[in-house]
């Protein structure tokens, strides 16, 4: 929680912070703070200091602003923050925290704005404060009548806004904000094409760079012959690029055109050597195996599980624009973390930061692999090079290939059995890798951290070991509790029908004593009509988690003989909903990712390299493959929570067990061999 006069007078770089007014500025409008400010018209415009990837962040914002002024969301205008963590604090999108850490500043930002507005017009009416009402875009008197904010922005520019007492406008008179009409403010602009992404930034005078990459797992350039490629119309100019400092390394051809730059790659004639030509993930995978105790500390039931590697695979594959000239550098980009991208750079490139800038970028999707610099030092090296603007765009092939991949895991799950069927006593041995591209993640006790969820009462451990990782690794959406909660709740599953008992019930009776998980559940069971008979040739499956600050239950309904997930129920309890559209959009992504690497996505490496390339054999799940997704909104008085990740876990976890039925879920993907 932040204080308004915390957020008046700027709370350090890890805060997010506002700049305090002077009465001079009363020409410009009325600019109380960095988010929020009115011109001279009365028009509103609220600025979103975090990425958009997708998960609706800049409509919470615009909602937030709305709701604060009294005014329609159509009426706010939406700017998107350069990277500044000096202005904006944090701007980091991940651990599904941006709602979370936006609602009371933004909220407070755009209140502070609406007492000036009022404060300015009581003064003109010589009114009392408490009388006066902010409504459509006006301040209202019973007596007096109405001022629109237009007429008001110089007097209230005037003020001191650390003198004006601010109240946010209370739940119970939210007109937009928990309310269900209203979908993203955004989807239009998406839809027709108007949305500018960061594959569209092309700024005048702009070249296109493609690389070379290696053909297998840590090669780099032995001879290069780029006569033909330098011979080619189009193509500018040709240059080896050096892992780490300038992204992955590989080869770049910097040409006028994306289709220059692609013939002038493929007429490259380069040599590689060292690296792992022989590497293959199922030797990967037997090593994990190896790696686990001789012996579990429990004796009872086991079962071994084991996961894949899983690349990322946004809509929009990486790519990244960067203009390096004498005095500076400015970036365009689909990040997750403009200002510590523009940090980074500056300690990189050793410029203060006031010389870099980076435009944050609308984004096709990102997953955790945004927050990843790699294409934009690509991007600065090729610019650089050239003396002018260059984007480097990355084919498919290129992002599917060069990820920073889901690590593979193997979980041992073991469970001492009561004489009622159920489990007194576990034991979870993880064997995984770390994070490569945030080295703290080398350490056991942070995986365990960050994937162990058990929200069971069952006495117990999680032992964590790790093994070098042989590739690139990073964060996908929900880290290591999709790994965990997926070996946890299935081996549950497992043992509520070796015992004849029911899910649902079991996980009742496991749960502890007020868990937030219960009443979720019980949502979630009546939703999908679980005291019935499931219907012949059907399954199902359950799965809770608790983390993010939010809780939630889902219930999925499929045919095992077809493979075929016929529908998905889940219950979800974030606290205060402050756009339900939202929340079920979130929810739907998540079950769409789950659905895709249960039934069959997965990364192999044979012979050194990735043997996946596109979406032909990443098997995503396809329309026909989708089930109907129904998304219950739990009412709750919990502080608000996060979402962007949650409902990844249990929905995989559920899928898997109303997918196999009877029969023991060993990994995923479900029914195939993995690596």
């Amino acid at each position: 929680m932040i204080s308004r006069r915390t957020l008046l007078r700027g709370a350090g770089a890890g805060a997010l912070v506002v700049a305090v007014p002077v009465p001079a500025l009363a020409a410009e409008g009325l600019v109380p703070n960095v988010f929020v400010r009115l011109d001279g018209a009365g028009r509103i415009t609220a600025t979103a200091p975090r990425p958009e990837t997708g998960q609706g962040v800049r409509t919470v914002v615009a909602l937030m602003v709305a709701e604060e002024l009294a005014v329609e969301a159509g009426d706010i205008t939406l700017e998107q923050a350069p990277g500044d963590t000096e202005r904006f604090g944090s701007q980091t999108i991940n651990n599904s925290t941006s709602v979370r850490q936006l609602a009371t500043p933004i909220r407070t930002a755009a209140a502070t704005a609406r007492c000036l507005l009022v404060t300015a017009a009581a003064q003109r009416w010589r009114v009392p404060v408490s009388e006066c009402t902010a409504k459509d875009g006006a301040v209202c008197h019973p007596r007096r009548g109405r001022l629109p904010y237009r007429a008001l922005v110089r007097g209230a520019a005037a003020l001191d806004p650390a003198t004006v007492p601010v109240e946010l406008t209370p739940p119970e008179k939210w007109r937009l904000l928990g309310r269900t009409r209203g979908g993203r403010v955004d989807a239009r602009d998406a839809v027709t094409g108007r949305t500018r992404y960061g594959i569209d930034s092309r700024p005048p005078g702009g070249m296109v760079a493609v690389v070379a990459r290696p053909p297998w797992i840590g090669a780099v350039p032995d001879t290069i012959d780029d006569t033909a490629t330098r011979a080619m119309p189009g193509v500018v100019d040709v240059l080896t690029l050096t892992a780490p400092a300038e992204g992955q390394g590989g080869v770049a051809v910097i040409a006028r055109s994306t289709h220059q730059a692609l013939r002038g790659r493929d007429a490259l004639r380069i040599t590689w050597r060292g690296g792992t030509p022989a590497a293959d993930s199922r030797a990967w995978l037997a090593d994990l195996h190896s790696a686990l105790p001789a012996q579990s500390p429990i004796t009872g039931l086991q079962r071994v599980y084991q996961m894949p590697l899983l690349a990322h695979a946004p809509m929009e594959p990486m790519n990244a624009t960067a203009h390096v000239r004498p005095d500076g550098v400015t970036i365009w980009a689909p990040t997750q973390d403009p200002g510590g991208l523009r940090t980074q750079l500056a300690r990189q490139l050793g410029l203060p930061t006031t010389a870099v800038r980076v435009e944050t970028a609308a984004s096709g999707g990102a997953f955790g692999r945004r927050v990843e610099p790699d294409p934009v030092l690509e991007a600065v090296a090729c610019s650089r090079r050239a003396g002018a603007p260059v984007q480097v765009l990355w084919t498919r092939a290129d992002d599917m290939r060069h990820d920073s991949y889901r690590p593979m895991s193997v979980h041992r799950m073991s469970a001492e059995i009561g004489a009622d069927g159920l489990p007194v006593r576990r034991a979870h041995e993880v064997v995984t890798w770390p994070l490569t591209v945030l080295p703290i993640f080398n350490n056991p006790a942070l995986i365990k951290a960050s994937g162990d969820h058990f929200p069971y009462t069952v006495p117990g451990d999680v032992t964590v070991t790790v093994r070098p990782a042989p590739l690139r690794t990073g964060f996908w959406r929900s880290v290591y509790s999709g790994q965990f909660l997926y070996a946890e709740e299935n081996f549950l599953s497992e043992i509520g029908t070796r015992a004849g008992l029911d899910q649902v019930a079991l996980r009742r009776k496991l749960l502890p004593a007020g868990s937030r998980l219960h009443k979720v559940l019980d949502t979630v069971a009546g939703r999908a009509g679980w005291t019935r008979p499931p219907a012949p040739g059907t399954s199902r499956g359950v799965a809770c988690l608790e983390e993010y600050g939010s809780a939630i239950a889902v219930i999925a309904i499929a045919e095992p003989g077809s493979r075929r997930v016929l529908r998905v129920h889940a219950a979800v309890d974030v606290g205060v909903a402050l756009h339900p559209s939202g929340v079920r959009a979130q929810v739907e992504g998540c079950v769409a990712d789950a659905l895709s690497t249960v039934l069959g996505a997965q990364i192999t490496v044979r012979e050194g390299h990735v043997a996946e390339s596109s979406f032909g054999d990443y098997r995503w799940a396809r329309i026909d493959q989708t089930p109907d997704i129904d998304v219950t909104i739990v009412p709750s008085n919990a502080p608000l929570g996060g979402l962007g990740e949650l409902p990844y876990p249990p929905a995989a976890s559920a899928i898997a067990a109303a997918l196999a039925g009877d029969t023991p879920v060993t990994g995923m993907p479900f029914g195939t061999d993995v690596g």
